[in-house]
Formats: C-alpha cells, sequence, structure tokens
C-alpha cells in the first residue's frame, strides 16, 4: 500500500472484505463483499450546524468549485486544469506546478494557447507534439519547449497527426492538409465531398434541346467551349504536379459519419451514409424567451420515428483516387435474423406466424458514449488499419482489419449479445511495436482487457467480477494501465497490466473512486479522486507501485468543511431474485435502533445505466445533501444501485431487456425489506423518488406495486418509451416497429389506474431529452381515469437538469413536503 500524505487533510483508509465466491449464469465467478463499508469523516465538522433546504439548493459555489477537465503541461512538470469563476458559469484555466504550492494560479488569456490540450499528439521520435487550441494549430518542440503556431485563421482545424515522413496532418472540415514543418508549405492531402462527381457537359436531352443544338449554331458554339474546359482543366490536373488534387466525390445526399488518414497518407478510410431530413414534428414549445414570443425549438427524434441508416465504408487510395466499398460479408453473423424470437412473439399477439430467414443487417461504425477516439484506428506504421463495427440492430460489435492489397475486411473479434452491446468499454487500438491488437470486451461477463495477433488467439489479460475501463498504453508496449473496481464494487482505483509478463499491478489505494491521466513523459500519474463525503481533488503519484500520493488542489470550502455529514454505508442487500446482491448506500440518524420504527425515503438514480452506490463523489451531490438532511430529521435513507446499474457486470445490466421497469422494481421491493429488518424501519412510511430514470421507477413502483411505498415523486420522468430517443432506447427495447410488447410492458401510461397512494409529478417544460410531453400525457391520462392522488408542478424555464437556484428549492421543498404529510 503506497504511503499517503495530505498537507491539509488526514483520514484513513477504509479496510474493504470480500465474501466467499458465488456463481451466476454466463458470467465469471462472483466475488462481492457483502460486509458494509464507508469511507472515514474527513474534516472536523461543527455537530451543532443543522442543513437546510436554502443552503442545499444554493448555488453550488458555495462548496468550492472544484478543478475540472485537468490536462498535463507537455513538459509534464505541471498541471492545468479549469475552476468555475464565483458567481458566473465561465471557466477560468489554472496552473498548478508540481513543485509549487498552493491552488496554482490564473492562466491569463495572452497565455491559454501555451498550455497544451489534453489532446496530443507525437512524431515517431516523440520529440515534437502537436494539438489545437481554438481551431488553430501548434507544434512544440521537446528538447528545447519551443511553441511553433502553424495556422492562425477562421477556419477550424481539429485531429493534428504526424505523418511518418515528419509532416503534421490535419483537418479542416473533411479535408486534409499537410504541413511540412521544414519548408511551412501546406498541401490539400484529400477533400471529402457530399456531392455528385462533375461530368462532362452533355447535350441536354429531349427532343427541341437536340434541335436548337442543330438549328443554332451560337448553342453549338457554346456546348463546344464548356467540353473543352472541362477536358482542359482535367488534363492540367493530370500532368501538373502543382495543382491540388481531386476531390473525392461520395455524391449527393450522403453524409460523412467517420474518416481517417493512414500515417502514410496512401489510404484513407470513411464512412458514410444516406443523410436523414429534419422531420418539422421534432419542436419543443418555449414559453419564457427574451422577446416574449413562443419560440419552436427544434429537438431530437423519438425512437419511434428512426430508421437507422446503413453505412458504407469506403477505402480510398490517395495514389489513384478509387474508391472501393469494403463488403460486410466477411463479418460472423453479418447476416443472422438475431431478433427472430422477438419478432416471433410480436407476430403471435398479432395471431401471425412469423417465418424467420436471414436478412443483411444493417452496420456500421460503432459509437461509444464514453470515449473520444475514433472507431477507425491506424497502427502507427502506417501498414494496418482497425476498425470497431456495430449492428445497428444493437446485438453485436466487431473488430475487424482492412487488407490494404485485397481491399476487403477481415474479422479479428465478435461480441455478440442477445440484449444488447454495451456503449461502453469499447476502447481498443494497436500495440505499438507488434501487430497485436487490445482492446476491451465483456464476453465474460465483465469489461476485461485482451491482446490479439493478427493471426493468433486472443489472450486474456484480467480477470473477476470487476469492470476495466480507461486503458491506456505506453509508447514502448510495457504498460497498459486502467481504472477497476476491483476490491469492491464502488472503490475505484488505477491499476496497470506489465504486457511482457501478463501481470496485474495496483498502483493506488485511495478507498474511494479514483481516476488517472498519464503524463506526457509516461512517468507520473494526475489523480482525481473523491469520497462519499470529499468532492474530487487532484493529486500526483509516480507511476510505479508503492508510489507516494501528493495533493495539488484544495478547493473545497471551508464551510462544507463544517457541515456534520453522514458518511453512507454501502450494504450489500441480499435479492430475492438472484445470487448477485444489489449494492446500496444507507444513510442512517443517530441512534436509529431506538425508539418508535423510523420512516424511510428510498432514493432510485437517473440513467438506468449509472453507478451511484459507490465510495466516490456523487454527481447528485444536492441529493446527498438532501439526505443528510432528511437523517437529522430521524428517516433513514436508501440509495440503490437496482439491476440496469452500472459496476456490475453484464448480467446486471442487461436485466432489463424488454422489460424495463419490472427488475428495477423487485429490488427496490428487496431494498423495503432489507430496511424493515435491519434498519427499524416501519414497513408503512416508507417513500420513494427520483428524476428521468428514476422518475420513471418512480411511477412504475407506484402504478404496479402500489402498497410498497406510501408516497412517491417522479422528476422529470419518462412516461411513455416510445417517445424517448433512438441511441438508448432501442437497445433496451429495439424499436416499436419491431417489439411493441417490449414498450408496453416497459412504460408507466399502461398501469396508470394502479395509482392509490400520493404522487408528486415535477416537470421542466423546455426539457429536450425528457419531453414535457412525456408528462402531459400521462396527467391527461390519470384525469380521465379520475385519479386524486396526484399533483403536478411545471417549471417552465428550466431543461432536463435545473439550472435556477430558485428551481431547485422549489422541488425540494415539494418533496419533502410529501413525505412530512404522508410518511
Amino acid at each position: 500500500m503506497p504511503q499517503i500524505r495530505y498537507s491539509v487533510l488526514a483520514f484513513a483508509v477504509c479496510t474493504l472484505s470480500l465474501a466467499g465466491p458465488l456463481q451466476a449464469k454466463n458470467t465469471e465467478s462472483l466475488n462481492y463483499p457483502t460486509e458494509a463499508v464507508s469511507v472515514p469523516v474527513v474534516y472536523n465538522a461543527d455537530p451543532t450546524v443543522e442543513l437546510s433546504l436554502e443552503q442545499i439548493m444554493a448555488d453550488p459555489d458555495w462548496l468550492g468549485r472544484q478543478p475540472e477537465d485537468a490536462h498535463w503541461s507537455l513538459d509534464s512538470q505541471q498541471v492545468y486544469f479549469e475552476r468555475k469563476r464565483e458567481g458566473s458559469e465561465l471557466r477560468d484555466w489554472y496552473s498548478r506546478p508540481l513543485a509549487a504550492a498552493g491552488n496554482g494560479s490564473v492562466v491569463t488569456l495572452s497565455q491559454l494557447h501555451q498550455i497544451g490540450a489534453a489532446q496530443i499528439s507525437y512524431n515517431a521520435d516523440r520529440s515534437m507534439q502537436a494539438y489545437v487550441f481554438e481551431g488553430d494549430v501548434f507544434v512544440r518542440r521537446v528538447t528545447d519547449g519551443e511553441l511553433i503556431q502553424l495556422t492562425r485563421d477562421n477556419a477550424a482545424q481539429s485531429a493534428p497527426e504526424f505523418l511518418l515522413d515528419g509532416r503534421l496532418v490535419y483537418r479542416e472540415g473533411w479535408s486534409w492538409y499537410a504541413h511540412d514543418l521544414a519548408t511551412g508549405q501546406r498541401i490539400e492531402l484529400v477533400s471529402l465531398k457530399t456531392e455528385d462527381k462533375p461530368k462532362a457537359p452533355a447535350t441536354p436531352s429531349g427532343y427541341l434541346a437536340q434541335e436548337q443544338h442543330k438549328l443554332i449554331e451560337f448553342v453549338a458554339l457554346q456546348q463546344q467551349h464548356a467540353e473543352q474546359r472541362f477536358d482542359a482543366k482535367k488534363q492540367l490536373q493530370q500532368q501538373n504536379a502543382s495543382i491540388a488534387v481531386p476531390a473525392i466525390y461520395l455524391g449527393k445526399g450522403q453524409q460523412i459519419v467517420g474518416a481517417s488518414l493512414s500515417p502514410k497518407a496512401d489510404y484513407l478510410v470513411v464512412s458514410v451514409r444516406k443523410a436523414g431530413k429534419a422531420n418539422e414534428k421534432d419542436i419543443m414549445p418555449n414559453y419564457i424567451t427574451g422577446n416574449g414570443d413562443i419560440a419552436a425549438q427544434k429537438v431530437r427524434a423519438r425512437v419511434n420515428d428512426v430508421n437507422p441508416e446503413p453505412q458504407r465504408v469506403l477505402l480510398v487510395s490517395l495514389q489513384d483516387g478509387s474508391s472501393t466499398e469494403l463488403s460486410y460479408s466477411s463479418l460472423p453473423g453479418y447476416n443472422e435474423d438475431v431478433l427472430a424470437e422477438v419478432k416471433a412473439e410480436n407476430a403471435k399477439a398479432r395471431g401471425e406466424k412469423y417465418k424467420s430467414e436471414k436478412v443483411i443487417r444493417a452496420i456500421g461504425l460503432m459509437n461509444d458514449w464514453y470515449w473520444s477516439q475514433s472507431a477507425i484506428r491506424w497502427h502507427r506504421n502506417g501498414e494496418q488499419v482497425a476498425l470497431m463495427l456495430k449492428a445497428l440492430d444493437n446485438k453485436d460489435r466487431w473488430i475487424a482489419t482492412v487488407d490494404l492489397k485485397q481491399k476487403k475486411l477481415i474479422p479479428q473479434h465478435r461480441l455478440h449479445d442477445d440484449a444488447w452491446v454495451n456503449y461502453a468499454f469499447n476502447d481498443f487500438g494497436w500495440l505499438n511495436n507488434s501487430d497485436s491488437l487490445y482492446y476491451l470486451s465483456e464476453e465474460s461477463g465483465y469489461s476485461h482487457l485482451y491482446v490479439k495477433p493478427l493471426k493468433g488467439k486472443a489472450k486474456k489479460l484480467t480477470e473477476g467480477s470487476f469492470e476495466v475501463a480507461d486503458p491506456v498504453l505506453t509508447h514502448d508496449d510495457a504498460y497498459i494501465y486502467f481504472q477497476a473496481n476491483v476490491k469492491h464494487p464502488g472503490n475505484y482505483e488505477v491499476y496497470r497490466t506489465v504486457l511482457e509478463t501478463g501481470k496485474t499491478e495496483q498502483l493506488t489505494k485511495l478507498g474511494g473512486n479514483t481516476s488517472f491521466t498519464l503524463s506526457p513523459d509516461e512517468s507520473k500519474l494526475l489523480l482525481n479522486f473523491s469520497t462519499n463525503l470529499k468532492p474530487n481533488e487532484l493529486y500526483v503519484a509516480d507511476a510505479v507501485v508503492g508510489a507516494e500520493v501528493k495533493p495539488l488542489t484544495d478547493t473545497i470550502s471551508a464551510e462544507f468543511k463544517q457541515l456534520p455529514l453522514v458518511a453512507p454505508q454501502i450494504v450489500a442487500v441480499p435479492s430475492s431474485h438472484g445470487k448477485q446482491p444489489v449494492f446500496a448506500k444507507v444513510y442512517y440518524p443517530k441512534d436509529y435502533q431506538q425508539g418508535e420504527k423510523r420512516r424511510a425515503v428510498i432514493f432510485n438514480h437517473g440513467a438506468g445505466y449509472l453507478q451511484n452506490s459507490d465510495l466516490g463523489w456523487s454527481g447528485y451531490f444536492r441529493e446527498f445533501l438532501f439526505h443528510n438532511l432528511l437523517t437529522q430529521q430521524g428517516y433513514v435513507v436508501m440509495d440503490m444501485d437496482y439491476r440496469a446499474s452500472k459496476g456490475y457486470g453484464r448480467d446486471w445490466r442487461t436485466a432489463i431487456y424488454r422489460r424495463m421497469g419490472t427488475p428495477e422494481i423487485e429490488d427496490l421491493a428487496d431494498g423495503v425489506n432489507w430496511l424493515v429488518d435491519n434498519a427499524n424501519v416501519d414497513r408503512n412510511r416508507i417513500g420513494t423518488y427520483g428524476g428521468s430514470y428514476g422518475g420513471f421507477m418512480t411511477f412504475m413502483a407506484l402504478f404496479t406495486q402500489p402498497d410498497l411505498f406510501q408516497a412517491g415523486a417522479a422528476l422529470r420522468p419518462v412516461s411513455d418509451w416510445a417517445y424517448y430517443n433512438h441511441a438508448y432506447t432501442s437497445n433496451i427495447l429495439n424499436s416499436p416497429a419491431i417489439d411493441p410488447i417490449a414498450y408496453q410492458r416497459s412504460s408507466p401510461i399502461y398501469f396508470t389506474q394502479g395509482l392509490k397512494k400520493p404522487l408528486l409529478i415535477n416537470a421542466p417544460m423546455v426539457d429536450d431529452n425528457v419531453f414535457f410531453q412525456d408528462v402531459v400525457r400521462l396527467v391527461q391520462r390519470l384525469i380521465e381515469q379520475e385519479n386524486n392522488n396526484f399533483e403536478t408542478a411545471i417549471y417552465p424555464v428550466e431543461p432536463h437538469g435545473f439550472r435556477q437556484p430558485s428551481s431547485w428549492l422549489d422541488e425540494y421543498r415539494r418533496i419533502y413536503k410529501l413525505f412530512e404529510q404522508n410518511l
């Protein structure tokens, strides 16, 4: 265990006990701890301080304005981070040298271009670095630190990369330019156009046009001149090397999804699809505007209205301008009817019979919500390229390489999931000094790290009932660093695998949630660490086992440090529906086992696929403080990572496939039973609340198990999944056209007749995520059913995530009132 020293704080690292292994279907052996854990108190709090809703829901500046978006300096000697400006939505950049003290100093606006960026590129010998600032390209020499600005214009450049010949290439839109650093010459390598290729002028068709060209000499002469000009321009381009190369025309009505240039600048891989058309129905009225009018704002389409277009992957030769479409037919399962059982079930419900047949599936580049890398990855030698492809029915992910000579895809890995392939844990790339790929895969039931040579079998580098995330390969292929929750599902630390031996080493043991950024020289780790009681701060450590961890920032306010906060315990609630427990935070009031049975509240986190019962600082910091307020008043509060939550493996994630709102409410019922049996809670004095997905769960709990809770608050809730977006919903419920059973089984609007207990519905009106329409339709249904067990509150200026403290305060006053009156 590394020695941890803090100049400001001092606290013990929590001990995490491990229970014996459990077995789960289609997954690795479970090794989850069952003993309750919590993080220790870190501040000398004032026990006389009482929390108030006014304080909790105030502008969060009072917490201290923690560091954001931190990255290393290019020389690895200091750290830059953003920090919210007090009383403003603006951010300032700070510089914090490793050798200095304090929270660093503000970087002046005149110096911002010198601080580098989170994304930097190196040349072959790592003597030069390139990055983008405000759309312009900068290069720095590592040896002497000299900074060179390559572009200064209003055309936004992006994605700088060094070619093997030493030139730097970058993009402007879908055009690639190579910049010779020695001569200063800039040339256009290739430009993609979503237009039809220009053709030689042709005589118009039709009788009148034909006769016109025969009878009128002037018309015929103009046609001849146009043809000559076209031919002359073509000949000039072919015979004069100083002329820019012709553009690559992809066709009118096409949309470029992604493209990547070879380090040799000899090939370009590009994915295109048919461009979609805007739907005039996709609008949201905004009633509170600066000019007093009602604004019809454009919003995303509903899952019911989206039919994803398949993508075509093209291999473009920059040597002759030729383009070859890469066939998907070599991918295993490319024509399987993977939804046959779903279609058969829905057909049977209609009184029909479904006959399964092979069908060419729609396929395209993988889009991962958690990484910024491209789904097209070139080996740094320019000889190989790998693609990550995804079936648009969400059931398969492939990694394939391209045979550049034969111009065809060579499958390297297939990940199939009968539910849906995760939109996380898709990191992949090449080892730098061999023809092997590394990648993450959930094929074992958990996200783990693999290495695969092109002509060999994959080797699994990590194993166990934990999730590996954010792998970072060193330039010499010595290590792959990653974050994982090995010892406890809620405890994230930094590890690395030694590629030569396959051994995994633990680098941090801080006992909360720790993420990392490897320094440019790969000698240090910039750590972002938090606990349940302590918002995130920055730390630094050498990238070796047992290194000392040193604090870099201390931005938490003195006011926050005085709060007598209760550290929630992470407990493993036994499940009635599987061997894997449901991990949950429990906030206990003082002397909760004494006296009369207690009131309790269960909070339902949003997003579905999110982890909130961990040992780090929660994005739900207002809810965390609200739960402490309730605890001060004698409530017991529980926050469950119900099935669907992140952090617990593939089976936990996909348990809700085609039946959202059933496993989650079963888990809430187990939580209620646990509270009654273990926390001196009165079964008839328990309420629930949550926002977004948590609001959906509140609906489903009160509608489908009306005796489970005595009251509930649904905030910004989904009421009908057919109205939500395609990217999220189609993973879990397929599409309404294919699987209406799943939508009817999973949407609260079909179960409103079950409402018996008081329900508060809070809805922002300019929510472009969960539309206000969701609440409007459900409220109308309740009205038509003559149900008087609900109340509504609307927030005219708020989006999905509230911005105004007054709105937060109003919302939580209503939630608090609901619980006080009914529990």
